[in-house]
């Protein structure tokens, strides 16, 4: 006769995961503490790490450095882009 299968409240596995995010301990480890199997339990942490991603690394000070020149880079020749646009109409307005 096959297993019938068990039901987890939400509280269980949002615990259950909390206990292999914060821990540090093996998802195979909490799984046998809590008498569940390890394919259910990766299953719940792999779901809550797709809705909770990982904050990106902050950037180093190079990194900012070069994204504020990046920034000012794109400032002016986006400035330089609309001189050249209103030039253009200019141009073709005055010289038919």
């Amino acid at each position: 006769m096959p297993e019938q299968r068990r039901r987890f409240s939400p509280q269980f596995k949002a615990e259950a995961v909390q206990m292999v995010v914060e821990t540090g301990k093996s998802i195979a480890e909490v799984a046998r503490d809590l008498g569940i199997h390890d394919g259910t339990l990766g299953n719940w942490v792999n779901a809550y790490r797709r809705q909770h991603p990982e904050p990106d690394q902050p950037l180093s000070p190079v990194e900012r450095a070069r994204v504020t020149e990046l920034e000012d880079e794109n400032r002016r020749l986006r400035m330089e882009n609309e001189f050249l646009k209103k030039a253009a109409a200019f141009f073709a307005r005055t010289h038919p």
